[in-house]
């Protein structure tokens, strides 16, 4: 551990970019392999501190209960906390349940409710934000930290840029999300109309998991689109 904390000189951070190359191409290939037969799935983000008896774990299993028992499977990080309830929800209801864990020095390690041949480890985290844009077709965002804030705009902005397909993106909980979604109005938009009025089209604040299966239905039903599972 002390040696990795040595600073390297120029030719060993040569040398080591390109050897990162093969492994970065390998977990693409790896994750590729394994999602294209798993099929797109809705991503649930969130904290992975949030413990068994707090009101948004049992949120996001009933969240994740109701959508997967509608015909969706269910894709989360894979660690404690909030994914771990995503997962359980997806399990009870017998549906498909996806975890795609990240090697951290702290608190993430896999949760006993993904399906056993739907486990995937990343080193990387792009590589693995990947995975999650690529095979899901909505993301619900549970509150969580700055994990899940980066999961959450990196999903909006690569829809506000055309860069994957339009998908819901639910915020599930006013009370944690509103002061953000206020802040993104009065002050992105408003103040200095550094977004588009229209960008904040692209996400739903909701408070239940019927609102959640509403929204990602009605967006299917408008726009003709099968889920493709």
């Amino acid at each position: 551990m002390r040696d990795e904390q040595i600073p390297k000189n120029w030719n060993q951070v040569k040398t080591n970019d390109s050897w990162a190359i093969f492994k970065i191409m390998g977990e693409f290939v790896n994750g590729y392999e394994k999602m294209s037969r798993i099929g797109p799935c809705v991503s649930i983000f969130g904290s992975a501190r949030t413990k068994p008896d707090h009101k948004y774990y049992k949120l996001a299993e009933n969240v994740a209960k109701k959508i997967t028992e509608n015909g969706y499977g269910v894709i989360t990080g894979g660690g404690p906390g909030i994914m771990e309830a995503g997962n359980k929800g997806a399990h009870l209801a017998g549906g498909t349940s996806v975890g795609l864990n990240i090697t951290l020095p702290f608190e993430q390690h896999d949760n006993p409710y993904i399906d056993s041949d739907k486990s995937i480890d990343f080193d990387y985290f792009f590589v693995r934000k990947v995975m999650f844009v690529k095979y899901s077709q909505g993301f619900v965002v549970m509150p969580g930290g700055f994990g899940t804030l980066d999961e959450f705009f990196e999903a909006l902005t690569l829809i506000q840029t055309h860069k994957i397909d339009k998908f819901p993106i639910i915020l599930v909980g006013s009370e944690f999300w509103g002061g953000l979604f206020e802040w993104i109005k009065t002050t992105l938009l408003q103040a200095n109309n550094n977004v588009n009025a229209e960008d904040l089209d692209l996400v739903h604040l909701v408070d239940t998991e019927d609102e959640v299966l509403q929204i990602l239905n009605d967006f299917y039903n408008e726009y003709n689109l099968s889920p493709n599972f």
